[in-house]
Order: C-alpha cells, then structure tokens, then sequence
C-alpha cells in the first residue's frame, strides 16, 4: 500500500505528485497483474495539509481510473474529509463513507 507524507501543502505540490504518480503507476501495474480492482493509498500520517491534498487525490483518482481501478483512500483524518466534504469532492474520493454520511442524516 501506497503511504502519504505527513505534510501536503501547495508549496511541495508539484514534487509530491511526480513521486506519487510514479508509486501509483507501479503499484497499478501490479495490482491489475493481481487482477486487483482497487489501489490502496494509506493517509494516516497526514497531519499538515491545505486543499492541495485534494487535488493529490483527484490526480491519483483519475490515474487508477485510467487504469482501470479504483482508488481507495484509507486512514484519512477527519479534517482533510471535512475538507473534501466542504469542497464538495467526499463523494469522489471516499464514495461508500459519503453514501452512509448521507443515509445517517
């Protein structure tokens, strides 16, 4: 599984997402050699993050999808979902959380 850095600000966008997309297209070719579905990135040591996380996921989102797979996005803190959430892209990156959020309303 894939892991982010601790910190994702906009400053560092630009060189983070080389390094991810490179991890990210390996790990796909592996994962569709498993016959895998879905590509795991992990997001627990996140701390330190503006809205340039997002687009690091939208950008990983869109890779897996023309890979093929699905990114799942695990151990994400609560405030970079709230985040997601007010930007209005919690749906894109954590779709099943996003379904039971709404239907516990």
């Amino acid at each position: 599984m894939l892991k982010l850095p601790a910190s994702i600000r906009l400053s560092e966008a630009s060189g983070l997402w080389r390094a991810l997309e490179a991890g990210l297209r390996a790990e796909a070719a592996q994962v569709r050699n498993a016959a895998g579905a879905s590509l795991r990135l992990n997001a627990a040591e996140l701390h330190d993050f503006d809205s340039a996380a997002l687009t690091l996921l939208l950008q990983a989102s869109r890779l897996c999808g023309r890979q093929g797979l699905r990114l799942e996005v695990h151990g994400a803190p609560p405030k970079l979902q709230e985040l997601a959430r007010v930007y209005g892209v919690a749906e894109l990156l954590w779709p099943v959380s996003a379904q039971t959020a709404r239907e516990a309303a």
